[in-house]
């Protein structure tokens, strides 16, 4: 970088970058997070390091002259860190460090007594500042202690190895045979609102009375083709083991002479005496099970989640007569252009992470929330004798030895192809 340099009446400072210089601004020009005046002025340096003149660089950049010459003036004494200016407006009302630190930290703590979770306001009126205050903070933190979202570990022992089975049928099914996706979806209620509902509107969406008369349920049976997508089904009363066991006979009447591997989840009925008994009978039948609490490794569980949204929401049916026909034409719809599902996770993505969700439930994980439950308790009025006596931190069952799995190639998760 040289210094200014007078030509005829006017004073033109001339720049020269290093090296250094140069990448340095122009890594903060190409970072899309970068604050837009900041990435002005260090264009503005980069053009005159190229030549351009002050009048030029201000046309390009939609500046003045005069705050290009500012802005030279800034790196001339400065360098790049010159070219970063303080903001304009007040600084008295910025929340401190420290302060945004114990927002955090309370928030992600044990809300008090007699509350399922912390509120703004109650942030707030702990820590002396306003909702709003707590809301910016909370935002700017990636916070949200109004959302809560459930889960469910799979403990199964085998667990790697039924997802890569599971994964493989999916991905690199056997050939010269069907692979299907079994389940049942149990106890559909037939519903019928008290009043006639009101059908959409220009400007109003259609309504329905919040209170209904019920006339009983069903169940459906299901076999998700993975190839095509066809689904064979059957409408039942009850979902016993022999209602199971009817329904894979019409399934294997459906394929027959065909070798059929069928996944399916850990359900009772799927694996009663009567059931065992069939399977011997039928060699060309083969059980895939999934892991425990891991159904959703089934693909008939998003076609039951479709049907459930395009069919069976906000719909009457005066009778479970109605409702049986109202699915059994929804069947006919769906298999006239049945649709496959793309399975596309990975089995070791599926892995991975059902290891890193182990370890945020092991048993450090919960002595630690044990612990702040347990000093909130003390804090908020235990006796003091539960107090001296203390409590014993929950503990739960360390993961499994299956929690350290073999590498496997294959595995996915659900979309509509």
């Amino acid at each position: 970088m040289c210094p200014s340099v007078t030509q005829g009446m006017g004073q033109i400072i001339k720049i020269r970058l290093s090296v250094d210089e140069r990448e340095e601004l122009a890594a903060l020009v190409g970072r899309p997070t970068e604050e837009a005046g900041l990435v002005r002025r260090a264009r503005v340096i980069l053009l005159s390091d190229r030549g351009v003149s002050g009048r030029e660089i201000a046309l390009r950049l939609d500046l003045s002259p005069e705050h290009v010459s500012k802005v030279r003036t800034w790196f001339r004494t400065g360098g790049v860190g010159g070219l970063r200016r303080p903001r304009s407006g007040r600084k008295d009302h910025a929340v401190p460090a420290e302060t945004v630190d114990r927002i955090v930290q309370l928030a992600m703590s044990p809300p008090p007594a007699g509350r399922s979770r912390w509120t703004t306001r109650l942030l707030g009126k702990e820590l002396d500042l306003t909702s709003g205050c707590i809301s910016d903070v909370l935002r700017r933190n990636g916070l949200k202690p109004h959302l809560v979202r459930t889960y469910k570990v799979s403990r199964d022992p085998e667990f790697a190895a039924k997802v890569s089975n599971v994964v493989g049928l999916y991905l690199n099914p056997p050939e010269h045979a069907v692979v299907l996706s079994v389940d049942e979806k149990t106890s559909i209620q037939a519903l019928q609102r008290t009043q006639l509902p009101l059908p959409l509107r220009s400007g109003r969406a259609a309504r329905h009375t919040h209170d209904y008369k019920r006339h009983g349920v069903v169940d459906l049976y299901a076999a998700l083709e993975i190839a095509t997508g066809n689904v064979t089904h059957r409408v039942t009363e009850s979902h016993t083991g022999a209602d199971f066991l009817a329904f894979m006979k019409t399934v294997v009447r459906r394929y027959s002479k065909q070798e059929l591997h069928v996944v399916l989840d850990n359900s009772s009925t799927h694996g009663t005496p009567d059931v065992k008994a069939w399977l011997a009978a039928n060699p060309q039948v083969h059980f895939h099970y999934t892991p425990t609490s891991a159904s959703w490794l089934n693909q008939v569980e998003g076609f039951f989640g479709i049907l459930g949204k395009q069919s069976l929401g906000a719909t009457d049916f005066p009778s479970k007569r109605a409702l049986r026909d109202h699915i059994e034409a929804y069947m006919r719809s769906w298999n006239k252009s049945p649709t496959p599902f793309a399975w596309t996770k990975p089995a070791q993505a599926i892995i991975k992470s059902h290891c890193r969700m182990l370890k945020r439930i092991s048993t450090a994980v919960h002595a630690v929330a044990a612990r702040l439950h347990q000093r909130q308790r003390g804090s908020c009025g235990a006796s003091p004798a539960a107090r001296a006596q203390g409590e014993r931190p929950i503990t739960r069952q360390a993961p499994p030895s299956g929690a350290r799995y073999r590498s496997q190639d294959e595995g996915p998760m659900v979309t509509r192809g």
